[in-house]
């Protein structure tokens, strides 16, 4: 799929290189390799690194794809992670992040932009083409995702970056159903 400049591709074991690309050596932050969602708090410290990598190698070989490798030309510089709700048990059990109703959503829990291509304005754009490979999916109707909000002209960090920034997902379309804390809006997009 296409935006302006990014191309995104599925997570599957031909695209699994460059996803450890876009990762890094540190599997994101802290050993996560985007794990830190879809395991319970000990089994992802248990897991932290390799045996977290694992855990997402084997969801590369399934179907549906776990998330999509965002490409800058033929360069792998994003990740977006993305899943059926009851795919991330840590989320349900979230005061922060739980369910807000019984729609049925596809979240998506974690996008990451590689070290060296951060600040270019690329976030909105991954966004988009997100939005346009799941808008060919029958079964999905409506994303959501769980971005913080900067407030106070204070930037975001790397540990609480990871859900996105909430200006790059109003750019793109995505409107505020609630805010369960000041700085965590819950916010949704009908691909319908």
């Amino acid at each position: 799929m296409t935006t302006t400049r990014l191309t995104v591709s599925p997570l599957t074991s031909q695209t699994w290189d460059d996803f450890e690309t876009v990762m890094g050596t540190n599997g994101g932050a802290r050993g996560c390799w985007c794990m830190h969602w879809r395991l319970s708090i000990d089994e992802w410290m248990e897991g932290k690194g390799d045996g977290n990598k694992a855990h997402m190698r084997k969801l590369a070989t399934g179907s549906p794809s776990p998330g999509v490798v965002g490409y800058l030309e033929t360069e792998p510089i994003a990740w977006c992670a993305f899943g059926n709700r009851a795919d991330y048990p840590r989320m349900q059990r979230s005061p922060l992040l739980k369910p807000i109703d019984d729609e049925p959503v596809t979240s998506l829990s974690c996008l990451l932009i590689k070290k060296g291509h951060r600040r270019e304005g690329l976030l909105p754009e991954l966004i988009r083409a997100v939005c346009d490979y799941l808008t060919g999916t029958a079964e999905i109707r409506t994303l959501e995702a769980y971005p913080v909000d900067p407030l106070g002209g204070r930037q975001a960090g790397a540990d609480n970056a990871m859900t996105g920034i909430a200006s790059a997902f109003r750019t793109v379309g995505f409107h505020e159903v609630a805010r369960p804390r000041r700085d965590r809006p819950v916010m949704r997009y009908s691909l319908r």
